[in-house]
């Protein structure tokens, strides 16, 4: 019996696609909007010393040869910015989105930097007026000082340590797993069909749906990643990417100066 035959009939398997590596920088905000239900006190990282060690970590995020940089603004404003910053027209910029994408995809060579970013609801009145009105005033404060800790214990890092460490603080995965604490407490808050706690996470997780969802419908098999986002969307972002087949979650504290 000629063992070779089976072997010649048996179909050919197209090897796996390369996976795409996907790296997440969740970063405070630079620019101080104020948006954020906790906001960290940020100098002005236009200053010379500031710019020098963005130049540093941008230079260690760089090692990881991105293919791609999305960043937290809509599409169409980011294609219009990102071609002024080529051009050398933009306006200085304290935002994230120009000290750390820009200038990493710019140094890349990269054409194009992806704007990701989708609006959302964040009803965290309804928890905090449900949470008093229903005895839950000490959770609701347990909560928000847990939040707080880590935004002094990030401001501080920032003050001494310069801006890597503060980053390298919002980036570690024990960090950010203590952060994603503050929305499961919110599950607490409610009862029966009135449910705030539930409502909150369901349009925070919506938001981040959809921005991961962008990322997943941009990629291609063997691109680099690197995705520069607020520091919040940073646990859910990376979860999406962890249980996605064919994409692989890079640790972005491998990559930043210490």
């Amino acid at each position: 019996m000629n063992l070779l035959i089976p072997l010649l009939l048996a179909p050919v398997l197209a090897a796996d696609p390369a996976p795409v590596k996907v790296m997440i920088v969740g970063t405070f905000h630079m620019s101080n909007p104020g948006h954020d239900l906790h906001n960290l006190k940020v100098d002005d990282v236009l200053a010379p010393k500031r710019q020098a060690e963005i130049a540093a970590l941008t230079a260690g995020l760089a090692r990881f040869q991105p293919t791609r940089v999305a960043i937290e603004w809509p599409a169409d404003v980011t294609t219009e910015r990102y071609a002024k910053y080529l051009a050398g027209t933009l306006p200085p910029s304290r935002n994230e989105s120009v000290q750390l994408g820009f200038r990493l995809a710019s140094s890349a060579g990269l054409k194009v930097v992806h704007g990701i970013d989708f609006d959302g609801d964040f009803p965290y009145p309804a928890v905090e007026t449900y949470g008093k009105a229903h005895g839950k005033s000490q959770l609701l404060e347990q909560m928000n000082a847990r939040v707080e800790a880590s935004n002094q214990t990030e401001g501080r890092l920032l003050a001494e340590k310069g801006i890597s460490a503060a980053l390298r603080f919002n980036n570690d995965p024990a960090q950010l797993k203590v952060n994603q604490w503050f929305y499961r407490d919110a599950l607490r808050i409610g009862a029966g069909s009135d449910q705030p706690g539930v409502d909150l996470l369901t349009a925070w997780y919506r938001r981040n749906f959809l921005i991961c969802a962008s990322l997943l419908q941009l990629a291609q098999p063997g691109d680099r990643v690197v995705i520069i986002y607020g520091g919040g969307h940073a646990f859910l972002l990376r979860q999406c990417v962890a249980e996605t087949p064919g994409y692989e979650l890079v640790e972005t504290n491998d990559y930043l100066p210490k």
